[in-house]
């Protein structure tokens, strides 16, 4: 029973959740009779009507970061609906310092408090808890800053009546300067006569992580999901609609292969490097491995620290990948300990452990909508709130030519308060295997001013990278200053705004001045 406490709590990447016997999971008040689960949905194949849609928007309370400053919290918004809602996209969007979340719907009794940022464990809140008593709602991918988890037409995941949707926020500002933040979320509703199927999470984990100093190393969570299915007196049914891994700045490598059956050692999912933007990946339509025994999940890591890193928030990591997925239990697949061998060569060790996989009971979320909701019209829960102010990304806005810099323009703030925070450690341009071969991440002045301007631009624009004295004949500014630069994207690559004005006025100043 202390292994299931144990692994049931880290269910979806929890960060700060109690452990042992203070988890108040309540599993057997929210299992319902399986008859109600397996009521039948309309036929997948038959195609989806023009059913009504309709956004239902929320903005949370801005947040301040100061420099350097690390934080979780939980926050809440309660929905106040009085009938079920069929959600069949949600979207993310923040302002940076967000480094990841997770999401569930629970009824408005559940962890009780007002709406806003709480202090999760002033309510008890666990994330195992939030999942058997209402549903898994969305994950965000590692710092990215704006993100759409959208599984196909009619795919919804159900919120059942007077239920509110809460989170767990990790976030992390690694500049060196305070930063305000925001989050605001979409649910993207649909009308009952459009839902074709309901989706099902299952997760998997490696939670003894510990990578070897000064070399790169991948862990394997190889599980048997078949097993854990039948033994509950079920036929294995799975269709996979959605993955998405989680891991943070060493991560280098993510794969997810087929265990058995027709498909056996297919990889249907692989990601090379970390980059900070949304790595959800859509199955549509979804794909049936119902003859396979399981998944294998791999993460790779590259550690250039001379200490091993393990398990854990900050400048450790995480290796775990959310689905959705028709089946008919939550399936919850991890490797809790035994961590051995599994192969080593000169570029890299893998490692691997025995795979425990837990089949829970599904909640009353899942059931299907009734004869009633299908007749009736689309129902969207009264809000305060103008879904079109808050709905969608936002729009991206040029620097104006005449903001001023709100830190001194010198080298070093340039890289405490941009390069690092915002180019390297939640982008693409630090580590051992940097974007375009640009290092952001040196904390040796000198060497990055050289870095710099030597650096050969490889995209293959006219433009220099830097042109010391000249802001507007450097690529670096341009890409920085302009929502739609002539040579290429804008950076930081993964946001739909740009920086703060004054920062980049700051770059700016600072070219102009020739680096200082």
């Amino acid at each position: 029973m202390r292994w299931t406490l144990c692994l049931l709590l880290f269910f979806v990447a929890c960060d700060d959740a109690p452990s042992g016997d203070d988890a108040p999971l309540m599993i057997d008040a929210v299992v319902v009779d399986a008859a109600i689960i397996d009521a039948e949905l309309p036929d997948p194949d038959a195609g989806v009507p023009d059913a009504p849609r309709a956004p239902l928007a929320h903005a949370f309370a801005d947040r301040t970061l100061d420099a350097f400053e690390e934080r979780t919290r939980c926050v809440q918004w309660t929905l106040n609906n009085e009938a079920p809602l069929y959600v069949e996209g949600v979207s993310l969007a923040n302002g940076g310092g967000f480094h990841h979340s997770n999401w569930f719907v629970v009824p408005e009794d559940a962890f009780p408090g007002r709406d806003g940022y709480f202090r999760c464990g002033t309510r008890d809140f666990n994330e195992i808890g939030a999942a058997l008593r209402g549903a898994v709602l969305f994950a965000q991918s590692t710092q990215s800053l704006y993100e759409e988890q959208r599984m196909g037409d009619g795919v919804v995941i159900r919120v059942p009546p007077r239920h509110k949707v809460i989170a767990n926020v990790h976030m992390l500002n690694l500049s060196a300067a305070s930063v305000t933040t925001h989050l605001r979320m979409t649910l993207d509703l649909l009308h009952p006569q459009g839902v074709r199927t309901i989706v099902t999470p299952f997760r998997y984990s490696y939670l003894p992580l510990e990578l070897p100093p000064l070399q790169a190393s991948r862990f394997v969570a190889d599980c048997d999901l078949r097993t854990a299915q039948t033994q509950k007196g079920l036929e294995f049914a799975f269709k996979i609609h959605w993955l998405l891994p989680h891991y943070h700045a060493l991560g280098n490598y993510f794969d997810v292969t087929v265990r058995g059956g027709s498909m056996d050692g297919e990889s249907i999912m692989r990601l090379d490097q970390f980059n900070a933007e949304p790595n959800g990946k859509l199955f549509d339509p979804p794909l049936d491995v119902s003859d396979a025994n399981g998944l294998a999940v791999t993460c790779g890591f590259d550690n250039p620290r001379r200490e091993p890193v393990g398990w854990g928030v900050g400048d450790q990591e995480m290796c775990v990948m959310l689905g959705f997925a028709e089946a008919e239990v939550m399936m919850d697949a991890s490797v809790v300990r035994d961590r051995v061998v599994l192969s080593e060569g000169f570029d890299v060790t893998t490692f691997g452990g025995g795979c425990l996989v837990l089949a829970l009971d599904k909640s009353g979320a899942h059931a299907p909508p009734t004869v009633e909701e299908l007749e009736g019209a689309l129902y969207v829960p009264e809000s305060d709130e103008d879904p079109g102010e808050i709905a969608g990304p936002p729009d991206c806005v040029d620097t104006p030519a005449d903001a001023m810099p709100d830190l001194a323009p010198t080298t070093a703030n340039v890289s405490g308060a941009i390069l690092l925070p915002n180019c390297s450690f939640s982008a693409c341009h630090g580590g051992t295997t940097p974007a375009a071969n640009l290092r952001l991440d040196q904390t040796d002045l000198d060497a990055l001013r050289a870095g710099l301007t030597a650096h050969v631009v490889a995209s293959g624009s006219a433009l220099p990278l830097i042109a010391p004295g000249d802001p507007e004949g450097s690529l670096l500014y341009q890409r920085m200053a302009r929502c739609a630069p002539d040579d290429g994207a804008h950076m930081p690559l993964n946001a739909l705004s740009l920086l703060p004005a004054g920062r980049v006025a700051m770059v700016r100043d600072w070219i102009a001045a020739e680096l200082p």
